[in-house]
């Protein structure tokens, strides 16, 4: 097999469905911003301060881990800013070789200035939009689709399953619950997941990721979830061997189709798996779950989608046959038409990977 270099990785086309912009920002901008509204960072000096956010994640706690995005939340607060967090995310993922993504963030989070939700929403898709032309016109087209985000340890799921309907024609693909699980389990948010069903809306759910198997059981069976946000602790429902035997619930997900949204660098520093080489993200391939590879926070693990399949290249031996199949996974899951997924399967990934497979 030929070897596989990063740098071939980034020139081919990916699709990313779990991405938080408030954990994407470039440092330079967090400092330029900071500067803007007057708060205070750990350092000024932006690589210094990508350092400090890499290593204030790799603490191997997802509390910890979120306590990190107190300073770029800080930062996102008017229009302007968000605009252009917004419009550097599309750009930043396009230079990736990513050709499709879903991007996600908390309305809520947004509002110490003052800005209504939609206000927050409308400053979010025009600087995707942005983001997205600029890239067209530099040669590396991206689409990218908004998820709101509820946070959900708060109560206003009901209120942002709303306007992620209501902005649905104007860039918002979907919604999601996340922060932190143990404690708040999905169900506490039904209301909202029965709202989204009712209105034929796509929705996804942060579980199995710090807290296990409740959680999953929880965001499939009682809320419907359409994806797992992480989803990797489904491997406390299989017993490894030759072969390896699933339980009820791990089976139903496989059965089902439903994606995992796997976030390998992520899940390392979180606790939820020891290393890349030992994260479950092998095993589930090989049981041919609908796994997909995602960034989850670029800012905070000091990634991208090109460093994330590079990691599973290096620790799985995987070749341009098992990147197209994740590729594929990942646009089959998306919260787009399927007319529209599949064009992209057909007319962009497809044709790529086939001149590097022969």
């Amino acid at each position: 097999m030929v070897a596989i270099s990063y740098e071939d990785i980034v020139k081919v086309p990916k699709a990313l469905l779990h991405d938080h912009l408030d954990g994407g920002l470039r440092p330079a901008t967090i400092v330029e911003l900071a500067a803007e509204v007057g708060h205070e960072l750990p350092t000024t000096d932006p690589e210094a301060l990508g350092r400090w956010f890499v290593e204030s994640a790799d603490s191997g706690s997802l509390e910890r881990y979120l306590e990190t995005f107190a300073h770029t939340v800080a930062v996102m607060q008017t229009p302007a800013a968000l605009r252009r967090v917004a419009r550097e995310c599309a750009l930043d993922l396009a230079a990736d070789g990513v050709v499709y993504a879903e991007v996600r963030f908390a309305p809520e989070q947004h509002l110490e200035r003052d800005l209504t939700l939609d206000e927050v929403v409308e400053a979010v898709v025009a600087g995707f939009a942005e983001g997205a032309a600029l890239a067209a016109a530099a040669g590396t087209p991206i689409r990218v689709g908004t998820l709101l985000t509820a946070m959900r340890h708060a109560a206003r799921s009901q209120e942002i399953a709303e306007l992620a309907v209501r902005h649905r024609d104007a860039g918002v693909v979907g919604f999601d619950i996340a922060g932190a699980e143990a404690g708040f389990p999905p169900t506490r948010h039904l209301d909202a997941f029965e709202y989204l069903q009712r209105e034929n809306f796509h929705f996804t759910i942060h579980a199995g990721e710090a807290f296990g198997l409740p959680s999953i059981w929880q965001a499939i069976q009682w809320c419907g979830a359409d994806r797992l946000g992480h989803g990797v602790r489904i491997v406390d429902d299989i017993t490894p061997g030759d072969p390896a035997v699933l339980g009820r619930l791990s089976a139903y997900v496989r059965d089902k189709r439903i994606p995992l949204e796997l976030c390998p660098s992520s899940n390392v520093q979180t606790g939820a798996a020891a290393s890349i080489a030992q994260h479950p993200i092998g095993l589930l391939r090989d049981l041919r779950f609908r796994v997909t590879v995602n960034t989850d926070n670029r800012l905070m693990s000091g990634t991208s989608m090109s460093r994330e399949m590079a990691l599973l290249v290096d620790a799985f031996g995987y070749g341009w046959k098992e990147l197209q199949w994740f590729t594929i996974n990942a646009m089959k899951s998306a919260f787009i038409p399927f007319d529209e997924r599949l064009a992209i399967i057909d007319e962009v990934i497809k044709p790529a990977y086939a001149k590097l497979l022969g």
